[in-house]
């Protein structure tokens, strides 16, 4: 048994060497969350009492795949200002892809002020995205995590958090999310990126995207922070 075998029986993590041609129906999933539990922490799900909102996260996933003539894609998530819902909306995109049994997510959290996806994981995680743009020893299978939801793995933002800018800006980064994306062709990523009114990071890795999505936190911000943020 290997270090991520071990690792994924004390947190949840599915192995990535496994997923080769039928990967979808072999992907390992490990303590999935229960209805409950989605609830509790807003992510959505098939049967869920409010209906509008998994419709709503259903929509913007649908135009999407319009916009990219059915291919798989990167879309960067970010808001207008801190604490502007960019996860809640990040996570529950990739929940909606998830939802679609032909497809699998990747929730990449870049959002390294405000981590998010270890929230969904039952312990710390031991690598993510930053350690493994530091340490050329990793491999993407020791940053991918099982979500608890089907069909969803995770990057999350790892532990060295101060040198953001310049990691996002590597050439190990680029070559990351060019080799996430060409994987499998089912494989549809999002990435949760910090405000753009607060930070670079959203100029800088929106080059690695195909599309972006900006939220607008209703009553928290003006018309023109709006169209800054766009700009």
């Amino acid at each position: 048994m290997d270090k991520e075998q071990q690792a994924g029986k004390v947190i949840g993590i599915g192995s990535e060497r496994e997923q080769t041609g039928t990967h979808i129906r072999r992907m390992a999933e490990v303590m999935l969350l229960p209805p409950e539990e989605l609830t509790e922490r807003k992510i959505i799900y098939p049967g869920m009492a409010q209906r509008e909102v998994l419709n709503q996260f259903r929509e913007i996933r649908t135009r999407l795949l319009q916009k990219a003539g059915g291919d798989n894609f990167v879309v960067m998530v970010s808001s207008i200002a801190e604490h502007g819902g960019s996860s809640f909306t990040a996570i529950n995109l990739a929940a909606a892809f998830a939802l679609d049994e032909r497809k699998t997510a990747l929730y990449i959290d870049c959002n390294l002020y405000d981590p998010y996806a270890a929230k969904l994981l039952p312990t710390e995680p031991e690598y993510g995205l930053t350690d493994y743009l530091e340490d050329s020893t990793l491999s993407v299978e020791h940053v991918i995590y099982a979500s608890g939801i089907p069909r969803l793995r995770v990057i999350p933002a790892g532990s060295v958090r101060e040198t953001a800018t310049e990691y996002f800006n590597s050439t190990r980064m680029d070559e990351l999310m060019a080799s996430l994306k060409k994987r499998y062709p089912d494989r549809f990523i999002v990435m949760d990126v910090p405000p753009v009114s607060t930070t670079a990071e959203a100029r800088i890795l929106s080059q690695l995207c195909d599309f972006a999505i900006l939220v607008v936190p209703f009553g928290k911000v003006t018309i023109g922070q709006v169209m800054s943020g766009i700009d």
